[in-house]
């Protein structure tokens, strides 16, 4: 290590530390501010806690984050596009958990946010289209980034609508997005890209100054306003990690494959069953763990261990050295097995429901 890098590496330790101790400050005066307005959410058939707790916790790490891009965020560039997209979602989750939201703003709200965060990326790709020697014409190279576009930003939305499903027991949604900032921290770094892993560990310091007043016990839910934020800022790292150099495409996939498994699966299996797939309920797997009578920390360690004992390896394993793929094969067979042990997980939370020994309430 250089003379400069001991001083610099302080530093970015000291304002990571900052970050969460300010997340923390902030969490801690929003539950007092929910428990005064009486912003609670009450136990009920559809849902997985059994006492009256504060919500909106959340915005303690999206005030802090905003507040990291608008002073030192370390590439310009992408600051103001994180900033407005972010304010955007949890502005519309703030008002949601202060007496609700009709569906159809909060998606066209998630859809501007997308565009106000892949408008300036867009752009440099649009500008310099006609650049690659891809034997295609501007036109052409035009429509398929705009097709491009779309997807991403419809992949957005579903990330910010996706971590408010699985928001829905203690800790699960604050310790999976902390797993997902921490390995965007290190795939950066690894990589050399040091401002994207100074901007990840920003965004894992806020999280973990959140999480000892989510997990074990909660004191105060995320809320709308910290699940949308959350998701919004997963679906942008897992994009940045496919487009970095030196890091296998699929990594940021993978890194989140508990959640898109689950959340995919619970939808896809609403839908073919004929049920209003848009509606409140209790059918994640994670909720069905919880009914069959496992603690909520119990269901958020097995969601860890997938992260460890499957995520990790698979991560790894595509940013071996020399590895020359992007890692596709590895995340789908990783997304096959995440699916089979969603069917077998789901069948047998309903083998225990259907025995008498668990919560059988949807």
């Amino acid at each position: 290590m250089s003379e400069a890098a001991g001083p610099h590496a302080a530093a970015i330790a000291a304002l990571l530390l900052g970050t969460a101790l300010a997340s923390a400050l902030l969490t801690a005066l929003a539950t007092a501010y929910a428990r005064r307005r009486r912003l609670l959410d009450l136990p009920g058939r559809r849902r997985s806690h059994a006492q009256a707790t504060p919500r909106g916790g959340g915005i303690g790490i999206v005030l802090v984050v905003v507040l990291a891009a608008a002073l030192w965020w370390p590439l310009r560039s992408e600051a103001w596009a994180l900033v407005a997209a972010l304010v955007l979602v949890a502005g519309v989750g703030w008002i949601d958990d202060h007496g609700g939201l009709a569906a159809r703003w909060r998606l066209l709200a998630h859809g501007v946010a997308a565009a106000l965060w892949l408008a300036p990326l867009v752009a440099g790709f649009w500008r310099g289209a006609c650049q690659f020697p891809l034997g295609m014409d501007c036109d052409g190279l035009h429509l398929v980034i705009a097709a491009l576009a779309l997807l991403v930003g419809v992949g957005l939305v579903w990330s910010i609508n996706l971590h408010n499903f699985m928001d829905g027991i203690n800790g699960l949604a604050a310790c999976q997005a902390a797993f997902v900032f921490a390995v965007a921290a290190l795939a950066f770094a690894h990589a050399g890209s040091m401002p994207r892993a100074v901007g990840s560990a920003t965004l894992l310091a806020a999280t973990v100054g959140f999480i000892p007043f989510n997990f074990p016990r909660a004191s105060v839910f995320l809320g709308d306003v910290g699940s949308g934020a959350l998701g919004l800022m997963i679906g942008i790292v897992v994009l940045l990690l496919s487009l970095a150099p030196g890091i296998a495409a699929a990594s940021g996939l993978l890194a989140c494959s508990g959640f898109v498994v689950d959340a995919s699966c619970t939808l896809a299996s609403r839908m073919l069953r004929g049920r209003r797939w848009y509606s409140a309920h209790r059918e994640h797997l994670y909720q069905w763990l919880v009914r069959t009578g496992l603690s909520h920390a119990r269901v958020v360690a097995l969601y860890m261990a997938w992260n460890v004992v499957i995520v990790v390896p698979a991560l790894l394993w595509i940013n071996r050295p020399r590895a020359h793929a992007g890692g596709s094969g590895v995340m789908l067979g990783v997304y096959a097995l995440g699916v089979g042990l969603w069917l077998v997980g789901k069948r047998w939370c309903l083998r225990r429901v259907a025995s008498g020994g668990a919560d059988a309430t949807a």
